[in-house]
């Protein structure tokens, strides 16, 4: 028996019933031979670590835009908490590390460059509408290549996971999703939000926006005064409520998690310190598709026949690091300069 095989059926001695199991994955749009020492799930995780997509979000804003500081977090070490997170609760339910951890990885591969703000100029100027978790998948099924071949061709349940890791956030305010999951999926989903919770207040807590004295106090309580701790009192409210196969979370950590959410949605994102550098980060990705759009350099023109200028445009800007982003904004909108990309 090949070690694949024996990884596939130790799967049903060890996960939970509820857990999704390799042996019935629904496969990959192009069927491929399997390989003998690793499943489809590790695969998926190999092929999404080593694109080109995932070695770019090291230099990607998670909420402080291209900061200075080596010690804020950026979507790089976002995704990597958010793999450790994911992979501990995974276990402790005994569901599909694997597929949790490939789907962890290619979660935020589409964001643009100055994060949400990159992503909502693009929304706005792109007739079709963008969206990060859309564009993760184009860039798995599509942008990236693997031996020459358009796309990783990755299992259903990954790409599943990639396109809908934000629909489990309803389980923070007590909802259930509008369509089915997978569990693996929603302990990604839900995951994305504990990291970025708690990595978003200790870097607001670095850059003197935020006090510890200005958090929600019951939230404190219930959760703990170090991020360590609340992070710990998250996975353990989720894990405590998840046990029968139903992916919940414990009711006080549920809405102390909500509290802290939306505390930063209403005191650190908006702040003034943040606000100033987000609208300087618009004016670079809307003046930077604007221009490419009518003058395309050659990463444009040698994208797919078949799509249009305006998606090779945006598939361009969105894969942009915020460095690269600002550099080619300098060169284009100041020709003069003497500066060389």
């Amino acid at each position: 028996m090949l070690i694949r095989e024996q990884l596939e059926q130790r799967e049903y001695a060890l996960l939970s019933p509820y857990a999704t199991h390799v042996r019935e994955s629904r496969g990959r749009a192009a069927p491929e031979p399997e390989d003998p020492y690793r499943t489809a799930f590790q695969r998926d995780r190999d092929r999404i670590l080593h694109t080109k997509a995932f070695r770019r979000l090291k230099r990607k804003t998670q909420v402080f835009l291209a900061p200075q500081d080596d010690h804020y977090r950026t979507r790089l070490t976002h995704t990597l908490e958010v793999s450790q997170i994911a992979r501990t609760i995974a276990r402790a339910l005994f569901l599909n590390e694997d597929l949790v951890e490939a789907i962890a990885l290619g979660h935020d591969l589409g964001h643009t460059p100055f994060g949400h703000a990159g992503e909502t100029v693009l929304n706005t100027l792109y007739a079709p509408g963008f969206r990060h978790y859309e564009q993760s998948l184009r860039v798995v099924d599509v942008l990236e290549k693997r031996q020459h071949k358009i796309g990783l061709n990755l299992t259903a349940e990954v790409r599943e996971g990639i396109v809908r890791h934000s629909a489990g956030k309803c389980l923070i305010y007590g909802e259930a999703p509008e369509q089915p999951m997978s569990p693996e999926c929603l302990v990604v989903s839900v995951s994305d939000a504990i990291a970025y919770i708690n990595h978003d207040i200790d870097d607001a807590m670095h850059a003197g926006i935020i006090t510890p004295e200005a958090l929600p106090a019951d939230a404190v309580q219930r959760l703990g005064d170090a991020s360590s701790d609340r992070i710990d009192s998250m996975v353990v409210g989720m894990i405590e409520a998840s046990r029968e196969g139903t992916i919940s979370i414990v009711p006080e950590v549920r809405e102390a998690m909500a509290a802290l959410r939306d505390f930063l949605y209403h005191n650190v994102y908006p702040c003034e310190a943040i606000e100033s550098e987000i609208s300087k980060a618009r004016r670079v990705v809307r003046e930077l598709y604007l221009h490419l759009l009518e003058h395309p350099v050659t990463e444009i023109l040698n994208g797919r026949d078949e799509d249009s200028a305006e998606q090779r445009t945006v598939d361009f800007v969105a894969g942009m690091t915020d460095e690269y982003a600002i550099r080619l904004h300098r060169k284009l909108m100041q020709p003069s300069s003497s500066w060389t990309l």
